[in-house]
């Protein structure tokens, strides 16, 4: 038998070589070293989707809508908003509420043009609840939110807890993580 050498099957075994060791160096190389707790955090923020944001109107919220915004910057993720109208236990949840409904909607309109400047896709609602913490937890429970951000008053009277009713409500029975935005006090 007589083999011949061209200079094209030279030049095709080179690059199937370099390829193959190419592909091999990639499989066999091992990743940089990062500490568990690191890549878990990374993996966590990392995978933001849902975030929702439950606004008042007050600068605290808008705050809080502005922060949600720049943890789900990279990944583009959907800011879901929610105003909780919260109704008397005296009065059937569909009342009619004329002196709230439009503070709600000035809200929630003054929250979507924080997310639309940021390039993000807002989502809004108005929900009603006697109980304005447990509602945004059933939210989070139906969007499968991956964070609520919630933006809280920097100044309390002395009757009132540190955190608020509804923040101390969403922080002990959310399905995901919390996060807390508080100004400096005065």
């Amino acid at each position: 038998m007589n083999y011949q050498i061209s200079p094209l099957g030279v030049v095709i075994a080179a690059a199937f070589a370099i390829a193959m060791g190419s592909l091999l160096w990639w499989m066999l190389k091992l990743p940089p070293y990062i500490p568990a707790a690191a890549a878990k955090a990374r993996r966590g923020v990392g995978a933001l989707r849902n975030i929702l944001v439950p606004t008042v109107g007050l600068p605290c919220s808008e705050r809080g809508i502005e922060m949600a915004c720049r943890l789900g910057q990279e990944q583009k993720a959907t800011i879901h908003l929610i105003y909780v109208i919260e109704v008397s236990r005296t009065l059937p949840l569909d009342a009619p509420m004329p002196e709230i409904e439009p503070i709600a909607k000035d809200a929630l309109k003054r929250a979507e043009e924080i997310v639309t400047l940021r390039g993000l896709t807002p989502v809004s609602e108005i929900r009603r609840a006697r109980i304005a913490g447990e509602e945004i937890i059933r939210v989070a429970k139906d969007i499968e939110a991956d964070i609520i951000v919630m933006g809280i008053r920097t100044s309390i009277s002395m009757t009132e807890h540190i955190i608020g009713r509804t923040s101390e409500i969403v922080m002990r029975r959310a399905p995901c993580e919390v996060l807390i935005d508080k100004l400096p006090g005065e």
